[in-house]
């Protein structure tokens, strides 16, 4: 699901796409790859940009909104005292049930 915060970011990725990299990654080597994609075009740069926001997005409905952590290379990872949630088991195909 977009939310507004989603929506700001995008448009921050089309007007300047290392902006919307500093606000995703903070000083991290993803903004340093950001400013040197967008001096060398101006398409790469957003591709990388929207490839954050993609990654970020995932995150968001992998752990939800602020259960994560950026740890680089477009990965997260749930936040300390966070679990994932776990998937709905439908059927025999987890294994768990009993005759």
């Amino acid at each position: 699901m977009v939310r507004g915060s989603d929506v700001l970011l995008i448009v921050v990725a089309i007007l300047f796409p290392p902006a919307a990299a500093a606000f995703i990654t903070g000083c991290s080597c993803d903004l340093l790859i950001n400013i040197l994609l967008t001096i060398l075009g101006y398409l790469p740069g957003h591709l990388h940009a929207f490839w954050l926001i993609y990654k970020k997005m995932q995150a968001e409905e992998r752990y939800g909104r602020g259960g994560y952590i950026y740890i680089g290379n477009g990965e997260y990872e749930p936040a300390a005292g966070i679990a994932a949630p776990v998937q709905p088991n439908y059927g025999a195909t987890g294994g768990g049930y009993v005759h």
